[in-house]
């Protein structure tokens, strides 16, 4: 009886051994390929974020133009997939999210004012996708000024790095 259970036992274990080795080669074939994962990062980091932090800037400058269309192209991912969260609202649509800025900032009394955006920061989630943090300032002429923080995930697509998510807050006072 005893010789019995010592080799049930030694079954279980050697079965519990299969178990966990094909585990960890399962989770190992399911990984990111050697191509995507973070050690491929490092070569193109700088220049990711250099073209992704330039999307920023690329946008600055239409909207200091007046330019809410240029501001859209610049960086919005044109899809009806884009969302745009800000103030309690979702905005979902390239068309419905350049509406509203247009509503916002360019009808009858609005001001765009002069846009600055500040203190970013990128982070790389791999190839072809990336976070941006930062800050944004609108300085009007006419009314109080405005500003708070920013978080994109943007996608590197065949037009280059398109903001695919936007969550905006404005600063309380």
């Amino acid at each position: 009886m005893i010789a019995h259970a010592a080799v049930l036992i030694g079954r279980r274990a050697a079965a519990f051994g299969v178990t966990v080795a094909f585990g960890v080669f399962a989770l190992s074939a399911c990984s990111s390929s050697p191509a995507r994962d973070a050690s491929s990062l490092a070569p193109n980091a700088r220049r990711a974020t250099q073209e992704i932090e330039s999307v920023c800037w690329t946008q600055q400058a239409a909207w200091n133009r007046g330019d809410v269309d240029g501001f859209m192209r610049a960086g919005y991912w044109a899809s009806e997939s884009l969302t745009f969260f800000s103030g309690g609202e979702v905005t979902r649509g390239y068309e419905t999210v350049l509406a509203r800025y247009k509503r916002r900032y360019q009808s009858e009394g609005a001001e765009m004012g002069q846009l600055t955006f500040s203190q970013l920061e990128t982070e790389l989630l791999g190839i072809d996708h990336a976070v941006l943090r930062g800050n944004w300032f609108l300085d009007f002429a006419e009314r109080e000024d405005v500003g708070g923080l920013f978080t994109l995930v943007l996608r590197r697509t065949s037009e280059g790095w398109r903001i695919v998510h936007d969550h905006t807050s404005v600063a309380t006072k």
